[in-house]
């Protein structure tokens, strides 16, 4: 790789730091305001559920794009990038008044003038709003479930069918965060790029961006782009294993200041998503489209089990079967 893809990766690397940082600042304000989304966050079917309201989104989104409704995903899009930032200012802002106003600031930036580092700035607040939300609602073994069977529906989504694809080349012309825009020059502005190389592709250089906020896949596009994307969801969905480990690990905190929450497991996670990274664009740099979960998901996966055994937490407890034996 050369030095422009050195510094891209190193950006990459700073946006997932920071979603995964903002995830676990937050859980503990989430779950203090009642955020938490389900009734009984151990229930495995859980993941079941919201694997099924993926595929679901799926489907409405290329349903959308096929009968011309592009304007219709996108002011739904910048909706969510509004009331998740509602929810993430909610917490860190005490007034509820500016918390509101901020949200809709990001909502009309969107819309306004939705560049590159209004795109990244949107979907940091996006990915760690979802993923603390996500992280506080899905336990253990319903995180490790979650994880384990989107990593395998990115893999048939890219690889097999390639329905991904075909919906990502249908997003880049909206600009919206559902895709982490990384530059490889200084020079580079998303608004002036038209994506002709996307709507004309073939299978070797194809967008593949994510479906909706909390799924998606990684693409060099060409070798020759002046950037490339990574599905918001390959930010997101690893760092709601992390926020998970750090909110029901029974591991001690570490007591990091700004992270109070943060523990070995949950640190442990977050390494093996940045080896997941880490192979992940090496691969991406090639020029080659490639799923991000089964490297991000199996990093964050692998590392929380690792540091769940270094923190003496059992096999188990660690895996969240401990209620079952």
């Amino acid at each position: 790789m050369d030095s422009r893809a050195y510094r891209g990766g190193a950006f990459a690397a700073l946006i997932f730091l920071l979603v995964q940082l903002g995830a676990l600042a937050l859980v503990p304000t989430f779950f203090d305001r009642g955020y938490q989304a389900v009734e009984d966050p151990a229930d495995p079917t859980n993941s079941l559920v919201y694997v099924g309201a993926i595929l679901l989104a799926t489907a409405v989104m290329l349903a959308a794009f096929k009968y011309d409704l592009d304007r219709v995903v996108r002011a739904i899009i910048v909706f969510t990038s509004g009331l998740l930032s509602w929810y993430v200012f909610g917490a860190v802002v005490p007034n509820g008044v500016l918390a509101l106003a901020l949200a809709a600031g990001v909502s009309l930036a969107l819309l306004a003038y939705p560049e590159w580092y209004v795109i990244d700035a949107a979907g940091v607040l996006m990915g760690a709003g979802a993923a603390g939300l996500f992280g506080i609602s899905f336990g253990l073994l319903p995180a490790i479930v979650l994880l384990s069977v989107l990593a395998v529906y990115d893999a048939i989504s890219v690889y097999g069918t390639e329905h991904m694809l075909d919906l990502a080349s249908g997003v880049m012309d909206l600009r919206i965060p559902v895709v982490l825009v990384v530059p490889l020059t200084l020079s580079y502005s998303l608004l002036d790029d038209d994506f002709s190389d996307v709507a004309g592709r073939d299978d070797s250089d194809a967008e593949t961006g994510a479906a909706d906020e909390e799924r998606g896949a990684a693409d060099g596009g060409s070798p020759n782009r002046d950037a490339f994307f990574i599905g918001l969801g390959d930010a997101v969905m690893p760092s709601v294993m992390v926020a998970s480990a750090a909110f029901f690990s029974p591991a001690t905190p570490l007591g990091v200041p700004g992270v109070p929450a943060l523990n070995l497991p949950a640190l442990a996670s977050m390494a093996g998503t940045f080896v997941g990274l880490a192979i992940l664009l090496r691969m991406v740099m090639k020029g080659r489209a490639h799923a991000g979960l089964p490297l991000l998901n199996g990093g964050a996966i692998g590392g929380y089990l690792l540091g769940s055994t270094l923190a003496g937490v059992s096999l188990a407890r660690a895996l969240g079967l401990a209620p079952y034996l």
